[in-house]
């Protein structure tokens, strides 16, 4: 499963936006997907609210959802922000497992019309649960990683074939390959998913 596939279904769940970050290690997820409102961002940029947000505390902790009505020790009253920003209703929803060494998956949906049902939830969670799963599985091979950094440091096809002592079709596998796993649709966005990443 892919980020773009569950894009359009996260939408109608969330139609006053939502933050998704997979596979968050020490602190940069492998992907994310923001369709937040730009005025919540910048407030919650502003004020540091990251370090204080109850949703933020109950995703280090917990695996599932919580509608943030149910959040405790909200000392800066995120959730009041949240909702006099018109994101009157909220979830965060988080996914990980003891084999994943740390990094965890989390979203956060907002509405406006109606809070969300345990259905909506329910489903929001499963399509996180698939794509962090579906992204530990596609972590990129040192032989990708070495191919990637060689285009980044700017050699042609030719000369990375040449310093790994294989054939230039065995470095375009490569290469197409950690761009499908990275979701790149061409080179170019290829290292540049591979760069945000932190993978070079």
């Amino acid at each position: 499963m892919e980020l773009r596939d569950c894009e359009t279904r996260l939408n109608e769940i969330a139609p006053a936006g939502f933050y998704l970050a997979l596979r968050v290690g020490y602190a940069f997820p492998e992907a994310e997907l923001n369709r937040l409102n730009s005025d919540w961002v910048d407030m919650y940029t502003q004020h540091g609210l990251v370090v204080q947000d109850p949703s933020m505390h109950w995703v280090y902790h917990n695996v599932g959802y919580v509608r943030w009505v149910d959040l405790k020790d909200d000392p800066r009253d995120v959730v009041g922000m949240a909702r006099r920003m018109g994101l009157t209703y909220a979830a965060t929803i988080s996914y990980n497992t003891p084999s994943d060494a740390g990094r965890r998956s989390h979203a956060v949906l907002f509405r406006s019309d109606r809070d969300f049902t345990d259905a909506e939830l329910h489903e929001a969670f499963d399509m996180l649960k698939a794509l962090h799963v579906d992204a530990s599985q596609r972590s990129l091979t040192d032989a990708e990683l070495e191919a990637i950094r060689f285009r980044a440091d700017g050699l042609l096809i030719k000369q990375i074939a040449a310093e790994l002592a294989i054939s230039e079709s065995g470095v375009k596998a490569r290469l197409s390959s950690a761009s499908r796993k990275l979701g790149a649709r061409n080179a170019i966005e290829m290292l540049a998913i591979a760069t945000s990443r932190r993978l070079i």
